[in-house]
């Protein structure tokens, strides 16, 4: 019988691209002061063959910072993280089972603690959460485009990227119709920030197929990217109207009005992401904190401190949230 690994701790968005998926070992990390890490626990039957997990450390860009591996009851670590947001994708025999942001911003954080906790189960009972592509999105392609796709997914996996997108482009000057590979066609080209052939891409996949999510939340990434938030908030809008239950495409969006200074906005979409996924939004909280420190209203960012304490309350750095809290929050 076949088994599948259904999350039980960190809630996923399912919004991952098993194409361009990494299962390497760990590369070196860059400078910086942050550290992230956790325990792995795989629950329920075992299986003969141990179950392995692996882990991929992204940036908002989607460059690979890092990779992991680790055997049920295990704990991964990426050390020497730079400041930033990223994005962690856990798979299991090269499926995506979740992925989760990690906000890496705050001064008072130096490292971060997310663990994961797995169950193993019968294949014969999926959940919906865990489906990345709607039915609406599936494409048939012949046999010869598929074994091209396969031969690509082979060569991205060993981050031959130029061999994947040539390969890729063979497909689609074969069937100019297939909006799935233009769309990873966009995001190798995302992946090595050639951001105008990504824009391209992603754009013909919008119009063979205009309410394709994936490819409307990754050109909203590549719009980020480059720092065209105006754009990407049409873009981004889009995404959440075709996938409104994305916690991604929310924090996403309202990462956007943020950076156009539209606070009043940004909120609302932020708080949707964490309320979509209260866990694996969890680090939402420590970026408004940031935020409204920044802005002077320290009684509101030591509210999201406390939110965020109580979703994590084993939280390495605690007593440094908890000392903020207690010189800044209002009676």
């Amino acid at each position: 019988m076949r088994f599948f690994l259904a999350l039980l701790v960190v809630i996923a968005a399912g919004i991952g691209s098993p194409l361009i998926a990494q299962r390497d070992p760990v590369v070196g990390g860059r400078s910086g002061g942050h550290s992230v890490f956790g325990d792995v626990k795989i629950e329920g039957k075992q299986t003969a063959k141990p179950i392995k997990v692996d882990l991929t450390l992204l940036t908002e860009s989607r460059t690979i910072v890092a990779r992991d591996t680790v055997s049920g009851n295990g704990r991964y670590r990426f050390n020497n993280v730079p400041s930033g947001i990223y994005e962690i994708v856990a798979e299991v025999e090269g499926q995506e089972i979740t992925r989760f942001r990690v906000d890496l911003t705050s001064p008072l954080v130096d490292e971060r603690r997310q663990d994961l906790a797995f169950e193993l189960k019968s294949i014969a009972a999926p959940s919906s959460k865990t489906t990345a592509i709607s039915a609406a999105d599936q494409y048939e392609r012949n046999s010869a485009n598929a074994a091209l796709l396969e031969k690509a997914a082979g060569a991205i996996d060993k981050k031959r990227y130029d061999e994947g997108a040539e390969i890729l482009s063979k497909i689609v000057a074969t069937d100019p119709r297939d909006f799935p590979a233009w769309t990873e066609l966009g995001n190798v080209h995302l992946l090595q920030k050639k951001y105008a052939e990504a824009e391209n891409e992603y754009l013909r996949a919008i119009d063979l197929h205009a309410g394709f999510f994936l490819a409307l939340l990754n050109l909203g990434r590549a719009e980020v990217a480059q720092q065209k938030y105006t754009i990407a908030v049409d873009v981004l809008t889009r995404a959440v109207k075709a996938r409104p239950e994305s916690a991604e495409a929310n924090y996403l969006l309202g990462e956007s009005y943020l950076q156009l200074k539209k606070g009043s906005l940004a909120v609302g979409y932020l708080n949707e992401a964490i309320r979509l996924d209260p866990q694996g939004m969890a680090d939402v909280h420590l970026h408004l904190a940031l935020l409204y420190n920044g802005a002077g209203m320290k009684d509101k960012a030591a509210g999201e401190y406390e939110a965020f304490l109580k979703k994590k309350p084993d939280y390495q750095d605690r007593k440094k949230l908890e000392k903020y809290i207690a010189e800044n929050k209002k009676p």
